[in-house]
C-alpha cells in the first residue's frame, strides 16, 4: 500500500496513509507510528471521537499489524493517529483536528493503552 491509497475502516469514512515513522523512540521503547489522514474528523465533520477511536483500533489490528515484519524488531508500542489534513511529524497546528491512540501487541492483537 502506498501513501494516499484509501483504506477501509468500520465507519466508512475515507482514510489514507500519510506515513509510517519507526525511527523515533517512544515512551515505551521502540514505537511504530502509523499516521493517517481522515478529513471527516474535522470540526463540523461527520466522525465523532468515539467513532474515530473504533476506526483507529481497526487500523491497528487490520492495517498496522500485518505490516510489521515478524522477523524484524518488534515495537513495544504502536501509535495510530488520524488528522483531518497532513501535519508534519511532531508539529501541532491549532486548526487541525488530530486523534491519537496507543496500543501494545499481545498474541497478535492490538491492546489499547491509555495515552
Amino acid at each position: 500500500m502506498k501513501a494516499g491509497e484509501t483504506i477501509v475502516v468500520p465507519s466508512g469514512q475515507p482514510v489514507t496513509l500519510q506515513d509510517v515513522i519507526w525511527n523515533e523512540p517512544g515512551p515505551s521503547g521502540l514505537t511504530f507510528r502509523f499516521r493517517f489522514i481522515a478529513p471527516q474528523i474535522a470540526q463540523g465533520g461527520t466522525i465523532d471521537p468515539e467513532t474515530a477511536s473504533a476506526d483507529m483500533a481497526a487500523l491497528c489490528q487490520n492495517f498496522a499489524l500485518p505490516r510489521i515484519d515478524p522477523n524484524g524488531p518488534q515495537p513495544a508500542q504502536i501509535i495510530i493517529s488520524l488528522s483531518d489534513q497532513p501535519v508534519p511529524f511532531g508539529e501541532v497546528l491549532p486548526d487541525v483536528t488530530q486523534f491519537f491512540e496507543a496500543y501494545r501487541v499481545e498474541n497478535g492483537t492490538c491492546i489499547w493503552e491509555m495515552f
